[in-house]
């Protein structure tokens, strides 16, 4: 059986399916934490280098293999939860990230991709407007008649923060647009917030005058900033702001992305330049040497280029896959390197007792980064890359993350080195002692002490109550970990029974951590105000392997409520039945993330968990945004079938999905409908024995409102 680790050691075009699966697992799991510290904590945790070339890997292997795509793919999200500490804005258009080239061939395969997705001939111009990449945080300003109203973060794509007060402290946001002749009664004008190397350099040097701690880079300035709970501190700092792109608006901006760019000049907004328009290839790399050959002279920090199709009718029709839009893409910068020691390999536990090796490094500046940790990923990757405690390598980072290992210098090693002992991987949890295995298929070793181990314990209850799941102000870490310890704490139900204890807790928070009663009870408070919560947060929180925030969204979406989807994953345990086939039916659901799930219900202690919260909590349905609650295809369940004559099977499913609806890959007796292009198949055939509405193309056009 192929391992995860063999894999990984594998070209994608000669992977097979099976060797295609692991890979992806393991991709998915090193890219998702990376996600989250990077865009809803500002803390990343390795390089962007590093991040980079995961997600192509990944990417390159979802393309050869889509049907082995995962629901919980990193290239099915964007961005990470929004942060405590501010009310939260769900974004009328959802705020996407940028799917990235790093290579002319990458930029050429984009254009090729959108003339395919269009059914543009060779000879049909395509025109793409191309502009430097700022390094900064993203907002969206929403103006009501021309009067700022609401700014927020971009959170997680779908939900930010209200940072109003402090964006109005920014001189480089209008506070009113100025009029062009017709400002629309509802626009969202949205960019980036940054700051100059200048300002950054001045700032981090009045912080250390006054002994307070430095921001690592411009970006994290710029979001530390933007962040504060007290707009006055915000006032005080260099923030500046460009404008390049829009959400929700009441009327057209234009007809394209160069129109809207003049009228948002002429509002008042500043733009990121040089850009250009450009109709090939060869005016779109040209640019980027340009921006390349003249950044170490910009005020502020570029990390690339960004290409996005002009024609805003062809954009319309793009759309996007779950994170990124199909009509743009960022073509990054090469990454920077530099050589430190690894002065020593430690080993961390993770909720799912993963045991990840981490080099601490010799600090050493990396693109103007200093940086003292990367992650090693795990044991394979070490003895691959022959990494040992004493050794200078080679880190590389591209943006503001902590740097990947490239490569030892073996030369460096000193001649009568041959005897220094390679690192020997654990194969006990250094947390509580309990064996460590690796299961076939697997390239991680994981403790087997489950909820005896503290680290796995205490992680799982970080994750129940993390950002992207129950989000509870100030419990944080340290605090976990003291109600662990002071084993007020044991299962997530636990946490919720908190304020009944009170007079019991308090007293001793107060005697050992210097807690006060107003301590006990803002966290109470807190808690309380997260006894409703929606199902997919929920889902998610439960910490089951393989279901991220976008397979927690999609069973949500699929099951609507608790205890239907409780009851569902239960029975899917009989492999034949009919649960288990509408599990792995589900788009982007195969047998692995489903082997995971009906794993989890499995469990009898999991049972217990599950029935402890229901009776604490009301865990809410997933509100459907309001495109969707409005049209005819929502919660419809939708098959393709044969060959479209007007469109392309993507664009079709990328429509169906925009609406609400559900496309799966197999007929059943609860499809709703099946589009019949021509040269259809058996699902045609098996859609008229279970008698399924069919859809002939045109019929499908006017449902989904292409001809409208």
């Amino acid at each position: 059986m192929t391992t995860e680790t063999d894999a990984a050691e594998i070209a994608v075009d000669e992977l097979t399916p099976d060797q295609a699966a692991a890979e992806l697992a393991r991709l998915g799991r090193e890219i998702a934490r990376h996600d989250t510290l990077y865009h809803g904590e500002d803390r990343p945790e390795i390089s962007d280098a590093a991040f980079d070339a995961l997600r192509r890997r990944l990417e390159a292997i979802e393309a050869r293999f889509p049907a082995l795509v995962r629901a919980d793919s990193p290239s099915r999200r964007v961005g990470a939860a929004p942060a405590t500490g501010f009310a939260k804005v769900r974004h009328a258009v959802p705020m996407l990230s940028l799917a990235n080239a790093f290579a002319p061939e990458e930029v050429a395969e984009f254009l090729a991709r959108v003339r395919r997705f269009l059914a543009l001939e060779a000879d049909q111009p395509l025109t793409i407007v191309a502009e430097p990449k700022i390094d900064g945080l993203s907002l969206s300003l929403r103006y009501q008649d021309g009067a700022l109203v609401q700014a927020a973060t971009r959170g997680d794509g779908v939900e930010g923060e209200d940072v109003t007060a402090n964006v109005r402290t920014i001189d480089e946001v209008p506070q009113t647009l100025a009029p062009d002749g017709a400002v629309p009664a509802v626009v969202e004008v949205r960019g980036e917030v940054y700051m100059t190397r200048d300002d950054f350099l001045a700032l981090n040097a009045r912080r250390r005058t006054a002994d307070e701690a430095t921001f690592a880079n411009p970006r994290n300035a710029a979001a530390g900033s933007l962040r504060q709970l007290d707009a006055t501190i915000t006032a005080g700092r260099p923030l500046r702001f460009f404008a390049y792109s829009w959400g929700e608006t009441s009327e057209p901006l234009g007809a394209t992305l160069w129109q809207v760019r003049d009228r948002l000049a002429a509002w008042g907004f500043r733009l990121n330049a040089p850009a250009r328009r450009c109709g090939s290839l060869d005016e779109m790399l040209a640019l980027y040497r340009e921006i390349e050959g003249a950044r170490a002279g910009t005020a502020h920090d570029l990390d690339g280029v960004v290409y996005k199709v002009d024609r805003l009718d062809y954009r319309d029709r793009l759309g996007a896959v779950s994170r990124a839009p199909r009509w743009a893409i960022a073509h990054k910068f090469p990454a920077a390197q530099a050589t430190t020691r690894l002065a020593e390999i430690k080993i961390q536990v993770g909720r799912t007792g993963a045991l990840t090796p981490v080099a601490l490094l010799d600090p050493v500046t990396v693109g103007g980064v200093v940086v003292t940790r990367a992650t090693l990923h795990n044991e394979d990757e070490i003895a691959r890359k022959d990494v040992r405690a004493g050794d200078t390598v080679v880190v590389q980072r591209a943006g503001e993350v902590i740097p990947q290992i490239v490569r030892v210098v073996v030369e460096n090693r000193p001649a009568d080195d041959a005897a220094r002992p390679r690192f020997a991987f654990p194969d006990r949890c250094p947390e509580c002692d309990s064996l460590a295995v690796r299961d076939d298929g697997e390239v991680v070793r994981r403790c087997t002490g489950g909820l005896i181990c503290p680290a796995q314990a205490v992680e799982r209850l970080r994750h129940f109550v993390s950002r992207d799941a129950f989000d509870i102000d100030g419990l944080g870490e340290k605090i976990i970990e003291t109600f662990w310890t002071e084993k007020l704490v044991r299962t997530p139900g636990d946490l919720f029974r908190l304020p009944e204890t009170d007079a019991t807790t308090t007293p001793r928070l107060q005697d050992r951590h210097g807690w006060g009663p107003k301590s006990a009870q803002n966290l109470f408070d807190a808690i309380a105000a997260r006894r409703q919560i929606p199902l997919d947060r929920f889902i998610y929180a439960l910490g089951i392997r393989q279901v991220g925030q976008a397979t927690a969204r999609l069973l949500a979406r699929s099951y609507a409520s608790l205890e239907a989807w409780r009851t569902a994953m239960i029975a899917a345990a009989d492999r034949d039945g009919e649960a288990w086939h509408e599990l792995t039916a589900i788009d982007q659901i195969g047998p692995s993330v489903a082997d995971d799930l009906v794993g989890f219900f499995a469990e009898a202690h999991n049972l217990a968990v599950l029935d402890d919260l229901a009776a604490q909590l009301t865990v809410t349905p997933v509100a459907a945004p309001a495109a969707e609650a409005a049209s005819p295809l929502a919660g419809k369940t939708i098959v393709f079938t044969g060959t479209l004559a007007t469109m392309s099977r993507g664009e079709a499913k990328a429509r169906a999905e925009a609406l609400g609806a559900k496309v799966t890959g197999s007929v059943s007796a609860k499809t709703d409908y099946v589009v019949v292009g021509a040269d259809a198949g058996s699902k045609a055939t098996k859609a008229r024995d279970l008698g399924v509405a069919t859809l002939t193309e045109e019929a499908w056009r006017a449902l989904a409102g292409f001809d409208a």
